[in-house]
């Protein structure tokens, strides 16, 4: 895409949440995964591109051991409509026993966060816990599938920003936003 088409696109989009109630949420998770998660020796998987920086921001208010690591799927490669889940880097630590918090930035149908849910299962977690930015008001998501931690909630639309992409653009935007018209 074009520098100027892209710069339109922020330049048009709707303010959801502002850097400071982004800041807030993930300062409130904070507490509440200290308070579930202190005592387990967990193991903290970002999901990556766009948990990096919220799972950033996060771990740094975590005020207990822990250990991270990273993990690569994805259903977009690039599109705003999600296909095929990607395996780019797969859990690859030993989980056997562990307690694992999988880290992402959005929410959304839960095809992608589940089926992340179910690798660390099979590779022996004895709990997989997930925490997310952002979680999408709608009707799509499979009956059962929810996230434990939750920052903010939005409405159904197109969002970037705070490590969630534009057509693998804007993760680096200070904030919520919606693409307008969306």
């Amino acid at each position: 895409m074009r520098t100027d088409e892209l710069e339109k696109v922020m330049a048009e989009a709707d303010c959801l949440h502002t850097e400071a109630d982004v800041e807030a949420a993930i300062e409130r998770m904070a507490r509440e995964i200290s308070a579930a998660l202190r005592q387990s020796d967990p193991l903290v998987y970002c999901v990556m591109n766009g948990g990096l920086v919220f799972a950033g921001r996060l771990v740094l208010r975590l005020d207990f051991p822990l250990q991270i690591g990273y993990l690569h799927a994805s259903r977009y490669q690039g599109a705003t409509q999600g296909g095929e889940l990607h395996w780019r880097v797969p859990p690859a630590d030993s989980l056997q026993g562990r307690t694992v918090l999988v880290v992402d930035d959005i929410l959304d149908e839960g095809t992608t966060l589940g089926a992340i849910v179910e690798a660390c299962r099979a590779r022996g977690a004895a709990r997989v816990h997930t925490a997310v930015l952002v979680e999408k008001r709608h009707a799509r998501r499979p009956p059962g599938l929810h996230s434990d931690f939750i920052g903010l909630q939005v409405e159904d639309r197109y969002v970037f920003g705070f490590g969630m992409d534009y057509r693998e653009y804007w993760r680096n935007a200070p904030g919520i936003f919606a693409v307008r018209g969306s």
